[in-house]
């Protein structure tokens, strides 16, 4: 992960560079009224770039995530739970399809805010290859488990453009990712008396702090990149967070353009409290494909 949080970095500060350099230069005679224009509003032409730039942003896509889930909780009195691989040990599919929905307000020309929303469920049936210790029940070797894990995500994100072109962007970013899950276990007894079950439900925020860059390469071309992290430890809590996406954005046509990315998340919880004690991991990444519509007024952006 810090090999690709420093590679996209090394790529926000090459298309910077770029577009700077492929900026154009003003003309020495060029008038004082020809100058003043130059620094004008550039929203002002809505044919210029009309898809970029603009007040509300919704986005509805495909992903197609990869999955990593680890989880462990431990019972009462001191019992200590077993750490279940969910893809090994109970015949999770690794890979999922799922959707997502996120949607951009730009308050300003330099401030933004986003929300974003992911939704995730999946279930199996597995005979048990070794013994789970699972909140106060053992599940034996050769037993018949099904077992379920629903999981949303919900993110709030502020972004402020410390650079802030008609062309290219760049900024800092602060929120925080909020998970929703709910985990379960079932032993799928011959009788009724002979099954039983545990479940577990959590919600879990976590801060993050990440770097954002936006970049128009073309009449109908741009490119979004992202990364963040967070590390924190309160009391009977501890989690760490990091997320990052790369996606191209195509115009189709005015306000509605199609993306094609690359995304991903790996998350870490550590709990010890009365209604849960233990931990919970889980990473995926895997390419997205969306469609976003642009509405609302041109942000005003300036050249100088």
């Amino acid at each position: 992960m810090k090999k690709l949080f420093y590679s996209l970095i090394i790529l926000m500060a090459w298309l910077y560079g770029n577009a700077q350099s492929a900026a154009p230069n003003q003309e020495e005679n060029t008038s004082l009224s020809t100058e003043n224009n130059s620094k004008k509003d550039q929203s002002n032409i809505p044919e210029d770039l009309p898809w970029h730039g603009r007040r509300f942003k919704a986005t509805a896509g495909v992903f197609f995530p990869s999955n990593n889930t680890e989880v462990e909780v431990n019972g009462s009195a001191g019992r200590i739970g077993t750490d279940i691989d969910f893809e090994k040990d109970l015949g999770f599919e690794t890979n999922t399809v799922s959707f997502f929905g996120a949607f951009e307000w730009r308050a300003s020309r330099r401030s933004r805010f986003n929300l974003e929303y992911f939704y995730l469920k999946r279930s199996s049936e597995k005979t048990l290859q070794k013994e789970i210790e699972f909140k106060d029940h053992t599940y034996p070797v050769d037993a018949q488990v099904s077992a379920f894990m629903n999981n949303e995500m919900v993110r709030f994100a502020y972004g402020y453009a410390i650079v802030s072109k008609p062309k290219y962007e760049l900024g800092l970013l602060i929120g925080a990712h909020v998970l929703l899950a709910d985990v379960g276990l079932r032993l799928e007894g011959v009788t009724a008396q002979a099954e039983y079950h545990d479940t577990v439900g959590f919600t879990a925020p976590l801060p993050d702090v990440g770097i954002w860059g936006e970049f128009v390469l073309g009449k109908k071309v741009g490119l979004y990149a992202n990364v963040n992290y967070f590390a924190l430890q309160i009391d009977d809590i501890d989690g760490r967070i990091i997320s990052y996406n790369l996606s191209v954005l195509y115009n189709v046509y005015k306000n509605l353009s199609l993306t094609a990315g690359y995304t991903g998340l790996n998350f870490r919880l550590d709990v010890t409290r009365p209604k849960i004690d233990g931990f919970f991991k889980w990473g995926y990444n895997g390419p997205t494909l969306a469609a976003t519509y642009s509405f609302g007024n041109h942000v005003k952006f300036y050249k100088h």
